[in-house]
C-alpha cells in the first residue's frame, strides 16, 4: 500500500474512533443531564403540589373539586409529568395530567378510572421516573417515563452526529489535500533516488520541500553530486593508472621480445635487461602504491593512530631520503618551536611514509635548499617544507594532491596524493603553495594531542 494511503488510512480510523469514544461520552452525559433536570423539575412541580392541596385540605375542600395550577416551571421540562394522589390508606385518590401541553399554564386535569395496577407497576418500574411528596390528603406522586426523554436525547443525538459526520467528512477532505502536499515531494525523491540508483548522478534535480523532507532532499540532491565527482574521480584514475602501467609494459615486453629474438647482441642485452629490471620495478612501486590508496580510502583497520612527537619523525625522515640529499648536492635546515609539545595522534609509519614523499618531493624540484620548520600556530601543530626551486606553476596548484598527476620531474603522480590521504586520516590538513622568495611550500597542520583524543 502507498505512503499517502497509509496516512490516509490511519488519519481516517483514528479520527472514526475520536467520533465514536466523542459520541457514546456526549450521549451519557446528555441522558444524565436531561434526566437530573427532569428530577428537578419534577421536585420543583411536587412542591408547588404540595402548597397548593395543603391549602385545599385546610379549607376541607375535596380533591376533585380543587383547582390545582402548575405554572413557571415548563420552560426547562424535558418530558410530561403524570400525577398520582393516594390518600392515607394508599389508595389512588386522583390520578391527573400536570401541564401536559402548551400553554403551561392550564389546570391539571384529573384522569379517570386510572389503573392501580399500572401505577403500582411504575413506581416499581426502573424505566420510570418518580418523585413522591408527602401531604395533608396522603402522598403526590409524580412519574415520567424515561423512554420520553431518552427519545429527546437521541433526537438531538441524531442532529450531533449529522454535525459529526458532515465535520468529519471536511476533515477527510482536508487530510487528502494536506497528505497530498506533504507526499508530493517525496514521490518526487523517490524518482531522483532511482536516478542515483541508476547512476545517473548528473540528471539529480533538488527537490523543493520543507521540514524534515526538505533536508533529506537537500541531502540527496548534494550526495548525487559528490557521487557524481567520485565516479569522475574513479574514471580519471583507473585511466591514468592504466596510462602508467602501459609505459612500462610496453618497454618491457618491446625489450623482452627484442631479446628473445636476438635483436639485441653483446652489450645490448645487458642495458635491456637493466631497462627491464628498472621499468619492472616502477611498475611494482605503483601498483604497491595505488593498493596502499585502496587501502587508505577503504579499510579502517589499517590505521593505528597512536601519540607521534612530530619533531623525531621530522628527524627520521631526513635521515631516510640523507642519500638523495647528498647526491644532489642539498642542504637541509630543520627549525622546531622551543618547548613546544608538537605531539600528534596519528599512525606512526603511514605519517613517516606522508613526510618522506613530501621531502622527497621537495628534493627533486629544490636547488640547494630545503626548509623544515614545526611549531603550534593558531592552536594547531604546523609542520611546512619549502624549497628554493622554481614552485608549483598556477595550472598545476588546484590539482597537485589528486592522483597520477604529475608536475616537472615527478614520478608516479601518488607520491602527494598518498600523503594527503594519510594526512586527513590523521584529522590533519594539507595545502600547497608558493613562497615570496621563490620556490614551493607544503604545510601540514594537525590538532594537538590531548589523551582524551584517543578512542
Amino acid at each position: 500500500m502507498k505512503l499517502v494511503h497509509q496516512i490516509n488510512l490511519a488519519f481516517a480510523l483514528s479520527l472514526i474512533l475520536v467520533l465514536s469514544v466523542t459520541a457514546v461520552v456526549i450521549h451519557y452525559v446528555l441522558l444524565d443531564h436531561f434526566i437530573g433536570t427532569q428530577r428537578k423539575d419534577m421536585q420543583s412541580i411536587g412542591a408547588e403540589l404540595s402548597a397548593k392541596l395543603e391549602t385545599a385540605a385546610a379549607q376541607s375542600l375535596p380533591i376533585d373539586s380543587t383547582p390545582i395550577v402548575v405554572s413557571g416551571y415548563a420552560a426547562s421540562r424535558i418530558a410530561d409529568v403524570e400525577v398520582i394522589i393516594q390518600d392515607a390508606q394508599g389508595n389512588v385518590v386522583a390520578p391527573m395530567l400536570a401541564v401536559p401541553t402548551y400553554p403551561y399554564s392550564e389546570v391539571a386535569q384529573v384522569l379517570p378510572d386510572y389503573p392501580m395496577t399500572s401505577f403500582q407497576s411504575a413506581i416499581k418500574n426502573d424505566t420510570y421516573l418518580t418523585e413522591v411528596t408527602a401531604v395533608p390528603q396522603g402522598t403526590v406522586t409524580l412519574i415520567t417515563p424515561i423512554s420520553k426523554i431518552k427519545a429527546i436525547e437521541q433526537a438531538l443525538m441524531g442532529r450531533l452526529m449529522l454535525v459529526f459526520a458532515v465535520g468529519g467528512v471536511i476533515m477527510v477532505i482536508l487530510s487528502l489535500f494536506i497528505t497530498k502536499r506533504l507526499i508530493k515531494p517525496l514521490m518526487l525523491l523517490r524518482e531522483e533516488l532511482k536516478k542515483v540508483k541508476e547512476r545517473q548522478f548528473s540528471e539529480v534535480q533538488r527537490v523543493s520541500a520543507s521540514g524534515e523532507i526538505g533536508i533529506v532532499a537537500e541531502s540527496v540532491y548534494e550526495m548525487a553530486g559528490e557521487l557524481e565527482r567520485y565516479n569522475h574521480v574513479q574514471k580519471q584514475f583507473f585511466q591514468n593508472a592504466s596510462h602508467e602501467l602501459k609505459s612500462p609494459l610496453m618497454s618491457i615486453s618491446g625489450y623482452a621480445e627484442g631479446i628473445r629474438d636476438g635483436v639485441f647482441e653483446g652489450e645490448e642485452i645487458r642495458k635491456g635487461l637493466d631497462i627491464i629490471m628498472s621499468e619492472s620495478s616502477r611498475m611494482k612501486n605503483i601498483v604497491t602504491d595505488m593498493t596502499l590508496l585502496a587501502k587508505l580510502d577503504s579499510e579502517d583497520d589499517i590505521f593505528k593512530a597512536t601519540a607521534v612527537n612530530l619533531k623525531e619523525l621530522v628527524e627520521e625522515t631526513i635521515e631516510r631520503v640523507n642519500p638523495v640529499l647528498v647526491k644532489k648536492g642539498l642542504f637541509v635546515h630543520p627549525a622546531y618551536g622551543d618547548n613546544e609539545s608538537l605531539m600528534v595522534y596519528a599512525d606512526r609509519d603511514k605519517l613517516l611514509q606522508a613526510l618522506l614523499n613530501i621531502v622527497s618531493n621537495g628534493a627533486r624540484h629544490a636547488s640547494k635548499h630545503i626548509y623544515i620548520q614545526a611549531g603550534i600556530q593558531n592552536g594547531r601543530v604546523l609542520l611546512t617544507v619549502s624549497d628554493d626551486g622554481e614552485g608549483i606553476s598556477e595550472e598545476l596548484l588546484p590539482y597537485l594532491f589528486h592522483r597520477f598527476v604529475k608536475g616537472k620531474n615527478g614520478e608516479s603522480g601518488l607520491g602527494l596524493a598518498i600523503a594527503r590521504a594519510i594526512v586527513e586520516r590523521c584529522g590533519g590538513l594539507i595545502t600547497a603553495g608558493n613562497r615570496t622568495e621563490g620556490g614551493a611550500v607544503i604545510s601540514v597542520g594537525f590538532p594537538p594531542y590531548r589523551k582524551t583524543s584517543m578512542v
